[in-house]
């Protein structure tokens, strides 16, 4: 911008010889110089003016337009911005077969503290730890009046803890909203459910996930929104496992056991009706798991999934249905059981002498060892190991437990003819008892193949036929006469006719060998034998019982008394309707109606 002269030389030189003032030259270059200056202003303020006014008239039209589109738009609930993923805090309830619940989740409050916001930190530290004894009162009082900003305080407390907290009246201590997991039957189906905790946390919401049982096995299921809160249904009948729970418990306490096992399963589905491990645990107060010593002694061992046992006698069965499938033997052929039978630097012998030859029916009778390696050097280790296999007892069971993995059968290192005979009558074979009651399921059924499930589904598969209809009919047969004349005659419940068998282990020692005293007693058996609907495995860990002047140890003194109490109980529950026939009295014996599933 070229600016003019306020005293240009021409005019002031033109104004002195005209005799003229040159101040007035200077005052009027002075003036239009102010002129042009304010018309530059006001043109840039009206400009200024014009972009503000555009301004103003967008943002206008777009709070209308934002306006009109949130009026037209459904209501919904607002969605919070966090600077992480959404907690989610719903779980679905699980329910038995009958839709009773088995685990739910209650509405609770979180206690946390932001020092800073404290009126009398150490005053407040005095109060909570007699509202909550189990705090560290050194520990609250170094949290409060450090440089922390904020200190949880307790993951979830009651109602009543709630309001003592507020009577402390320190702005400091605040709420949080919790939904925690409530399992409304204490302790029955702790195994079976398992437990759940607390994961990713905030201070509105801390997410719920499962820690064991089946709430780890579904816990994507149980946490997903697109089940729209569906309860997950279970094949557990509620009654039938706690009345399963009670009498075993009673029944190892009678046996002096150190801990027991019970399962009932529906033959045709697999599916569990009542699974019980003891000693069990609270899962609304599950305990930390043992860091040393053995895992069975910890209350989290589920003893019918991840117990692998060497299961005695209730193994002979498979060995002479297995025979009898190949056509190697029929329920009359006789069989050397002269004691002892040798086989290279091994001897085998029997509990009893039962002379020189059983029939292959009184061979389960009677439960000679002896008859049995006879029958499966018959068969031979490859066989019998297919055999095996297709019964389930070569891998975990497929059962929706969290710990099922872990139940993986112990077989030997080399499947020999010793190890053969040896598997043949339960010893050098560790599987669980769930492994065994879903083979005697496959028996009791007519020969189909069962997969052991805790999901209620009434359109079940069918599984592969195993054995012949015929074939198991004979088992069932051989069965029914150990209860009826054999070493599990005390399981012949009256008007429910009980087939099964007796298996009496000598536990193995953790450096090798068996102990002398020590036994895994266990009966298998189905109900009623000439329809089965359901097995029962009962297994007592170390059982014994003082009879006619000495300790018994056997299945039939121990296993036996207790699983036909469980029959006799759970029975008439179950639907089924005692046989008339097959009572000596009907006293005290209430018929029921057939129940539906």
């Amino acid at each position: 911008m070229i600016r003019t002269p306020l005293r240009p030389l021409a005019r002031i030189l033109s104004a002195r010889e005209k005799g003229e003032n040159p101040d007035a030259i200077e005052r009027e270059n002075i003036r239009l110089r102010g002129e042009a200056m304010r018309e530059t202003a006001r043109s840039t303020a009206e400009g200024r003016l014009f972009l503000m006014g555009l301004v103003f008239l967008a943002a206008f039209v777009t709070v209308c337009l934002r306006m009109g589109t949130l009026a037209a738009t459904p209501a919904q609930e607002p969605q919070g911005n966090g600077l992480g993923p959404a907690i989610l805090a719903q779980r679905a309830d699980i329910v038995d077969r009958e839709d009773r619940v088995l685990a739910t989740n209650l509405v609770t409050h979180a206690l946390y503290a932001q020092p800073p916001m404290m009126i009398d930190p150490k005053g407040v530290a005095d109060k909570l730890v007699k509202i909550f004894p189990d705090l560290n009162h050194e520990r609250l009082i170094k949290d409060f009046t450090g440089g922390r900003k904020f200190v949880w305080i307790k993951k979830k407390i009651s109602p009543e803890q709630m309001q003592m907290v507020h009577d402390i009246g320190d702005p400091g201590l605040l709420f949080g909203p919790r939904e925690m997991r409530l399992y409304p039957n204490g302790a029955i189906a702790s195994h079976v459910l398992g437990g759940a905790r607390f994961g990713q946390e905030g201070v509105n919401s801390a997410e719920v996930i499962g820690t064991a049982g089946v709430e780890k096995a579904f816990d994507g299921w149980l946490r997903d929104p697109a089940n729209n809160g569906a309860p997950l249904k279970l094949s557990i009948d509620l009654t039938i496992q706690s009345a399963v729970e009670e009498i075993l418990s009673g029944g190892m306490s009678l046996m002096n056991a150190k801990g027991a096992t019970a399962i009932i399963m529906d033959v045709h589905t697999g599916e569990i009706i009542a699974m019980a491990s003891l000693p069990d645990f609270d899962p609304n107060d599950r305990p930390q798991p043992l860091t040393k010593g053995d895992p069975s002694d910890s209350p989290l061992f589920n003893r019918a999934v991840q117990g692998v046992y060497e299961l005695g006698s209730t193994f002979k069965i498979f060995a002479v249905a297995e025979a009898l499938e190949l056509g190697l033997v029929s329920p009359t052929t006789m069989i050397p059981t002269q004691s002892p039978m040798t086989w290279g630097r091994f001897k085998i012998r029997d509990f009893h002498n039962y002379g020189a030859q059983l029939s292959v029916t009184d061979i389960i009778v009677q439960s000679s060892n002896i008859g049995t390696a006879r029958i499966v050097q018959m068969i031979g280790p490859q066989r019998q190991k297919e055999f095996l296999g297709k019964m389930g007892f070569l891998a975990p069971t497929a059962v929706e437990l969290a710990e099922a993995p872990t139940g993986r059968p112990i077989l030997p290192a080399k499947w020999s003819e010793i190890s053969s005979m040896t598997i043949g009558y339960g010893h050098g074979l560790s599987a669980s008892p769930l492994h065994l009651a879903a083979a005697y399921a496959t028996i009791a059924n007519g020969g189909r193949k069962v997969t052991p499930t805790l999901v209620h589904d009434p359109k079940h598969e069918p599984g592969e036929q195993v054995l012949s209809p015929a074939v198991a009919k004979r088992a069932l047969a051989m069965m029914r006469a150990v209860v009826s004349r054999g070493t599990a005659s005390f399981a012949d419940v009256k008007g429910y006719q009980v087939a099964g068998k007796t298996g009496s282990a000598d536990k193995v020692k953790p450096t090798g060998g068996y102990y002398k005293d020590k036994v895994m007693a266990t009966f298998a058996g189905t109900f009623p034998v000439t329809d089965p609907k359901y097995v029962l495995v009962l297994s007592l860990d170390e059982g014994s019982t003082f009879v006619a002047g000495e300790d018994r140890r056997t299945a039939g003194w121990t296993a036996v008394p207790v699983a036909a109490e469980v029959i006799r109980r759970v029975a008439p529950l179950l639907g089924l309707r005692p046989d008339p026939t097959k009572l000596e009295s009907l006293d005290g014996i209430q018929l029921v109606a057939a129940k539906k599933n």
